[in-house]
């Protein structure tokens, strides 16, 4: 077995930009986010028929994990908005959060001055740019969080600021517990696959070892979907290699007959399931007989494995793992994890082409 993870000098050097680090102090940043969401004012009288996430990337997927952690809980729908518009139904009765890291994210900022001009109760969640500015001009509610750090690495505050807004606003309630314990299993599985545990005893490492020189497919169902999706965008930031993630039940409809392709196609590919000790018998039964008839034909078959009793602590027990076995993979790659080069070239290039800046602050003057 490479035990180039468990060389701690190695690590430095590859990781030059501390991801490591910064995946450490992710039960502080939910603390803090927590922290910060509950400083902010937020309307007295709310009764939306919609829940709408404005965001794009790791700004996004916070909406993601709101939207499989509530599916059963929040009789009215929660849905994401990656683009520029807004679906036709948001108005006037629709909540609408907007999520941008930077605060500087065209697609966002366009969805947020409509959502102002269609009179929706809007909050923001933004380290500053020019969506701070902008809420200060149109007296927004917004979460200030700190900046400086990758928007993947700042989920804790893009996800755990938004149900604290929703408590404040009325529309749930009881979660204090739930969010304790998911920051202490967050703690608990960050120290399990923290970079000084050695491979033999670290999921996220073996992983990692596992996984290198194939393309994962995450495998998930219900409020695991976003987790799926989480840890598929970690593999495509962090470790620089496709990925993609599916669902099931959908999955047995299609997916799997992608398998019949030749060994020399889909032996390319090492499938990761993301499983519960207390799956409903419907769906373990098709994980397992899927798993028997037709996974046995890609490289290989890894399974992550929720802990924790709530919900959310089960869905961030399995993306502390995601998150950690991305960046060990980049550096088993000797790939630094932090830099997303294309994305900035890409993001370069728009602000050339498009002057949205302009036209940003020129729809502002008439709101």
């Amino acid at each position: 077995m490479n035990t180039v993870l468990d060389n701690q000098q190695k690590l430095a050097q590859v990781d030059k930009s501390n991801m490591l680090g910064d995946l450490a102090k992710t039960p502080d940043y939910c603390r803090d986010a927590i922290k910060r969401a509950k400083q902010v004012d937020v309307p007295k009288k709310v009764n939306p028929k919609n829940v709408i996430v404005v965001g794009m990337g790791g700004s996004a997927i916070g909406g993601e994990l709101l939207k499989c952690w509530l599916q059963d809980q929040l009789p009215i729908p929660v849905e994401v908005c990656r683009d520029y518009v807004l679906p036709a139904y948001v108005d006037g009765d629709s909540l609408v959060f907007v999520n941008s890291y930077s605060g500087n994210t065209e697609e966002t900022i366009s969805a947020f001055l409509e959502a102002v001009e269609r009179k929706c109760t809007v909050i923001v969640i933004t380290s500053g740019g020019l969506l701070e500015q902008f809420c200060k001009k149109l007296d927004v509610p917004h979460v200030i969080v700190p900046s400086k750090l990758q928007p993947r690495v700042a989920v804790p505050y893009l996800f755990f600021s938004l149900p604290v807004l929703l408590q404040k606003l009325g529309l749930i309630a009881n979660i204090d517990a739930e969010l304790k314990e998911t920051i202490q299993v967050i703690e608990k599985v960050g120290k399990a696959n923290a970079p000084d545990v050695l491979t033999q005893e670290n999921t996220a490492k073996q992983v990692a070892q596992s996984l290198l020189g194939t393309v994962p497919v995450v495998y998930a169902y219900r409020e695991y979907l976003a987790v799926a999706n989480r840890i598929k965008c970690q593999f495509n930031e962090n470790s620089k290699i496709p990925s993609k993630f599916e669902a099931f039940p959908e999955l047995n409809h299609n997916e799997t007959v992608g398998y019949d392709a030749p060994e020399t196609l889909t032996k390319t590919f090492s499938v990761l399931l993301v499983r519960d000790p207390h799956e409903p018998v419907e769906l373990k039964n098709r994980v397992d007989a899927t798993s028997k008839l037709v996974f046995k034909k890609a490289d290989k078959v890894l399974e992550l494995t929720a802990q924790g009793t709530s919900k959310l602590a089960k869905m961030f027990s399995v993306i502390v793992v995601g998150d950690y076995a991305s960046v060990y993979l980049a550096i088993l790659q000797n790939k630094d994890p932090s830099p997303v080069q294309i994305i900035d070239k890409v993001k370069s290039e728009l602000a050339k082409r498009s002057g949205m800046k302009q036209k940003f602050e020129a729809k502002l003057e008439k709101l």
